[in-house]
């Protein structure tokens, strides 16, 4: 059974940064896509940022020049540096990757770290 551990959430101040980390352990062959995701209270969630096996990025544009993502494959681990941090950052973090195991290649989600920016 694969598995998605998040941390590094927290309270920050406006302006601020944090760095999420997330750990994917289990019988894993290979990780495909790793991504970032966010909720934020009453809204669905939504995509934060994405990269490839190869290191390919993609960010939405709300975060774009603010936040870096990056993944070690030797650990099987995706990071999010998020600098520049508004209250409108604040929500739910969610990990998420395409994994390929010994059984089957399937989409998998940590269980959320908390952000929260205020003004």
């Amino acid at each position: 059974q694969v598995q998605l551990v998040e941390s590094g959430g927290g309270l920050v101040q406006a302006g601020g940064s944090l760095r999420l980390s997330c750990a994917a352990s289990g019988r894993i062959l290979w990780i495909n896509d790793m991504g970032w995701y966010r909720q934020a209270p009453g809204k669905q969630r939504e995509l934060v940022a994405t990269i490839t096996g190869g290191g390919s990025s993609k960010y939405a544009d709300s975060v774009k020049g603010r936040f870096t993502i990056s993944r070690d494959n030797a650990k099987n681990t995706v990071y999010l540096q998020m600098n520049s941090l508004k209250p409108e950052d604040t929500a739910v973090y969610y990990c998420n990757a395409d994994v390929t195991d010994f059984s089957r290649r399937g989409d998998y989600w940590g269980q959320g770290t908390q952000v929260t920016v205020s003004s």
